[in-house]
């Protein structure tokens, strides 16, 4: 994928910017001695952070709690005021930017339910132009990176500069054991088609459990994200949106304070040389698994035309049953993880089923074939 934007470097916008940029606060705002006592234990623990909280919450469905709406605000300025901490909250229309923008909230994000609809995410765009703010944008709900690519677009031809990507996790059938699936190899598809986009990383909603923040935080910076959002409420139990997914203040500060933060870059030639060393076997490994993968195709095309003349179906339930318990084992033996060698094996049986599928619908007398 081919992504070009026209953005400003993170350490640009934030003077003095640390790995890992902290964005932190309750869900949703609920109320203003809720919103000023959960901004006051933050900023005690990281005064260089960045206050979030929701002001209008997108549900699925009605009559449940969408947000305490403009008044929360109010309370917003009255932590900044009264913290020092930045503010930032998500907008779903161009009239949230509107009363964001006279409120005086210093960043915005764009939410994973706006993302989808690229109509929300110009609307927002075009009340952007002109305006010189940080926007934030999370991936959209299902897995498309397309989607996600268009939303940051629509905005950086808006004019914002100061754009970031959120990665919090994507929906699937099987979550387990996080509430949305990381798909962390379509962030760094992401990173890889646009090196310069700032990664912020929402463990909280790809989790959906304070003990699994941690492990997702500390992956988020092995990934070499620039940053963490952690929903953070003075008492969860009490909260009115997303209870189970958010963190006291002083356990956001258990978390920050264990992540080990390591460096994207190598400065020592010998690590360097060895490094170099490793990959050109890696390179080489990989060639030859993309050569044995392509000979295992062309048989799998064989044995797709030998099942055609014999009118034979494709798929043979008890033969692939077989084999892939046959390969589980074999994983097992060799150190693989179950899961690789189950997905590994997927991916191959789907293109070997594809490929046969050619085959059975290739007719050797049809003109022209």
């Amino acid at each position: 994928m081919k992504l070009e934007l026209d953005i400003i470097p993170l350490a640009d916008w934030f003077p003095g910017f640390q790995k890992p940029l902290l964005i932190a606060g309750p869900c949703s705002a609920e109320s203003e001695e809720q919103m000023l006592d959960t901004g006051r234990q933050i900023a005690a623990f990281y005064p260089n952070s960045i206050f979030r909280a929701g002001i209008w919450k997108p549900r699925t469905r009605p009559n449940t709690f969408e947000g305490i709406g403009d008044i929360g605000l109010k309370w917003m300025k009255a932590v900044k005021e009264q913290t020092g901490l930045l503010t930032a909250t998500e907008v779903a229309n161009a009239e949230h930017v509107e009363k964001c923008l006279k409120a005086g909230v210093d960043i915005l994000w764009i939410g994973a339910r706006t993302t989808v609809n690229p109509f929300s995410v110009q609307d927002i765009a075009d009340a952007l132009k002109g305006v010189d703010i940080p926007i934030f944008v999370k991936n959209p709900i299902n897995p498309d990176l397309q989607l996600w690519a268009g939303a940051l677009e629509r905005v950086n031809n808006a004019g914002i500069k100061k754009l970031a990507a959120i990665h919090r996790g994507f929906h699937s059938f099987d979550n387990s054991p996080f509430r949305n699936s990381p798909k962390w190899e379509l962030a760094i598809e992401l990173k890889t088609a646009c090196p310069q986009l700032p990664m912020i990383c929402d463990p909280s909603h790809i989790s959906g459990k304070p003990e699994l923040i941690p492990y997702i935080a500390q992956k988020a910076m092995d990934l070499d994200m620039d940053g963490l959002m952690i929903e953070t409420h003075n008492d969860p139990s009490v909260a009115l949106s997303d209870a189970k997914q958010q963190v006291k203040p002083f356990q956001l500060k258990e978390i920050i304070d264990d992540i080990n933060i390591r460096s994207s870059t190598i400065d020592d030639p010998d690590f360097r040389d060895k490094l170099d060393e490793l990959r050109a076997i890696i390179r080489k490994l990989d060639n030859d698994l993309l050569e044995l993968l392509s000979k295992r195709m062309a048989i799998s095309r064989q044995i797709g035309e030998y099942k055609r003349d014999n009118s034979v179906t494709i798929l043979q339930v008890a033969h692939w049953k077989k084999l892939f318990e046959e390969s589980l084992s074999t994983g097992n033996v060799l150190g693989l993880p179950e899961e690789f060698v189950k997905g590994m094996y997927q991916l191959i049986h789907d293109e070997s089923i594809r490929r046969q599928t050619e085959v059975m619908n290739f007719k050797k007398n049809t003109p022209g074939k």
